[in-house]
């Protein structure tokens, strides 16, 4: 299927009538920066609703990882496409750590939410991301829901999987190729839960080669085809989600919007993780799920009940 004739939204009726829910009001919206490149995200709910919660993905993702969730969630939603990834431009630096995706994603957001503080939701480096945002303007953060990740963790763990998987050809023949990698990685679920998440994460060049849209497989091809440029990039960009220790726990010790950690038993973060974080935030909650590290997309109906909660105030 090409590009133009593909509807991004085709799913969600399928997806709404999966668990007995009306498919709500969403369209795309742009914003451009000061520096001209441009931050995409999805606006769910009616358009005379306040926006009150926002959600942030994960590495290698775009703001659809996000459809189940939101729609068992049924709130007015903004759910932005990272800097890097899905319909937001590329940074030229390849510098994607929580800080600089915060400034990037900042007046997008208070844009968008007309200055009204969010139940901010993120995931992986989403997470990072909105810790790094709450710090730093807590008018916009009433509540922070962090999804398996922790400042913490190794970034040669259970994380190097995902590097790993993307670190293949820059482009591909089909698509179907690229579902039968993921499958191969033990990513993506069903073959037709991977066939959406590819269609929604990939886009057909003029020449008919297929890529991601995302800028982190670029990278990871780079870094291991060239030991040399592996070798001249810093951790923020070989690992690919920005986990830098020392910045992160900074971060999270500013933040002072009630927190929860919600975790996958089968996710990136360790049980001496999840303690270190509850040692760090001994007042943050911590919910656990049986999930790997998509816990958005293995849990969406328990996660949304987190969020609800979070949003209702506990």
């Amino acid at each position: 299927m090409s590009d133009a004739a593909f509807d991004e939204f085709s799913s969600l009726p399928a997806q709404a009538d999966a668990i007995g829910v009306p498919v709500p009001p969403v369209r795309r919206v742009t914003h451009r920066l000061a520096d001209g490149r441009t931050v995409s995200a999805l606006r769910y709910g009616d358009p005379a609703a306040p926006v009150e919660v926002t959600f942030l993905h994960g590495a290698g993702l775009n703001a659809h990882t996000w459809d189940t969730t939101v729609l068992h969630a049924g709130l007015a939603a903004l759910v932005v496409d990272l800097p890097g990834h899905g319909d937001s431009a590329w940074r030229d630096d390849a510098q994607y750590t929580g800080r600089t995706l915060a400034a990037d994603v900042e007046p997008a957001i208070r844009e968008w939410a007309d200055g009204r503080a969010q139940v901010l939701v993120g995931h992986s480096l989403g997470g990072l991301t909105a810790a790094s945002l709450a710090a730093r303007h807590p008018e916009l953060v009433r509540e922070l829901v962090l999804v398996d990740i922790s400042p913490g963790i190794d970034p040669n763990g259970a994380a190097s999987s995902i590097r790993a998987f993307f670190a293949g050809p820059t482009d591909w023949a089909s698509r179907e190729e690229l579902v039968d990698r993921a499958l191969s990685f033990g990513l993506g679920g069903s073959r037709e839960a991977a066939t959406r998440g590819v269609s929604l994460n990939s886009r057909v060049r003029p020449d008919g080669r297929v890529e991601w849209k995302h800028h982190f497989a670029h990278l990871a091809n780079r870094l291991a085809s060239d030991p040399e440029a592996a070798a001249a990039v810093d951790d923020a960009q070989r690992t690919g989600a920005g986990i830098l220790s020392a910045a992160g726990w900074d971060d999270l010790a500013a933040v002072a919007a009630p927190v929860t950690l919600v975790t996958g038993t089968r996710g990136f973060l360790t049980a001496g993780d999840r303690e270190e974080f509850l040692r760090r935030l001994p007042d943050a909650r911590h919910i656990e799920l049986d999930s790997a590290h998509n816990v958005q997309e293995e849990r969406p109906a328990e996660l949304a009940r987190a969020v609800r909660s979070a949003y209702d105030g506990r």
